[in-house]
Order: C-alpha cells, then sequence, then structure tokens
C-alpha cells in the first residue's frame, strides 16, 4: 500500500529565491537517492490558503517500511536539516 509524505514549508522572507531552489532542487534528488520512493511532486504555493505555507511537497513511497528507512537515510536527514534552516516544516504522512 503507497505511503504518502505530505510536506509543507513556509520558507522565512529573508531566504533568497536561489537558496529556495536549491533546497527543491534537492528535495527532488531524493527520488534518485533513497530507495523506495516511488515519485516526488511539488512547488510553490499560489494561493492564500495554506496558512502562510509558500511551498508544498509530496513524497509518494512504496510502504510503511519505506517511510521508516527513508526517514532515517542519511541523504534524506542531510537534506531535511539544511532546510529546517531556513523554512518551518509541516509533515503528514498517509497511506492509500
Amino acid at each position: 500500500m503507497a505511503v504518502y509524505h505530505v510536506v509543507w514549508l513556509k520558507f522565512g522572507e529573508g531566504v533568497p529565491a536561489q537558496r529556495v531552489q536549491a533546497h527543491q532542487q534537492a528535495l527532488r534528488g531524493l527520488a534518485a537517492q533513497v530507495p523506495g520512493i516511488l515519485s516526488i511532486t511539488g512547488g510553490a504555493n499560489f494561493t492564500d490558503r495554506a496558512n502562510g505555507c509558500t511551498h508544498g511537497f509530496v513524497i509518494t513511497l512504496r510502504d510503511r517500511q519505506a517511510l521508516a528507512d527513508y526517514a532515517v537515510h542519511p541523504r534524506h536527514v542531510e537534506v531535511a536539516s539544511a532546510l529546517r534552516q531556513d523554512a518551518q516544516v509541516l509533515v503528514l504522512d498517509y497511506e492509500e
């Protein structure tokens, strides 16, 4: 059963656009670096319905075990740690 890891981001106002873009590229790059990821989609929010969140991503994983492995994978930890320096992060996981 697929698992969806939904990430909401709120970048600080002072974070340069190039840095935001680098974070997005790093997130998308996880698909080729972390086993169990089926797909990654995401981008900038264009409405006012996200309580100030500026970007969102959906990482689709094979199953709950793949999510558990993803959470501790060194590359994910590196990307997530860097991201938290520039953005507030909210995560929701569900399966279908």
